[in-house]
């Protein structure tokens, strides 16, 4: 990268541009995956060091998260950059932050609803039924609401 390398903060916004493939209303940031973002060694020798903790250990989507942040990256104009995984302590759907909740409601997929009742992304109902423990993703149930009567995915506590 020629001249001042940017904030931290920059980069977090740009971070948060990046979609996840799964669920693209969503970026990497919005679900908690990028877990830190730091400027690491001196002069030239500065990298770029992002953990990153993907939704489960075993999720098909890592590979091009981690492709899809690097490009964002070298779109700005870093090149040097260290992508480490951490599956310690697991990710939870408790990361997703207040904006990705929104977004999901927006997009039409319940959100985590830890101790709380699901609703219905439509009508805000809880007057709501679990039709499959499986929905379009591992991480989805498939819902009915009964008031408005519109299938729904809600996206599962973890």
């Amino acid at each position: 990268m020629n001249g001042t390398l940017p904030q931290v903060a920059t980069v977090w916004e740009w971070l948060a541009d990046v979609p996840d493939p799964e669920i693209p209303v969503l970026s990497v940031v919005d679900l908690g995956i990028v877990r830190d973002v730091a400027w690491c060694g001196d002069g030239a020798e500065r990298e770029l060091r992002l953990t990153i903790t993907p939704t489960y250990s075993g999720c098909p989507a890592t590979a091009v998260i981690e492709h899809d942040i690097r490009a964002a990256l070298r779109a700005h104009g870093v090149e040097r950059v260290t992508l480490a995984v951490a599956l310690a302590p697991p990710w939870t759907t408790d990361w997703i932050s207040a904006a990705g909740h929104a977004k999901l409601r927006e997009y039409g997929i319940a959100p985590p609803a830890r101790g709380r009742p699901v609703l219905c992304p439509r009508c805000t109902s809880a007057d709501v039924g679990e039709i499959s423990r499986f929905g379009s993703t591992p991480c989805k149930a498939l819902y009915r609401c009964n008031s408005c009567l519109e299938p729904f995915d809600y996206f599962k506590c973890h």
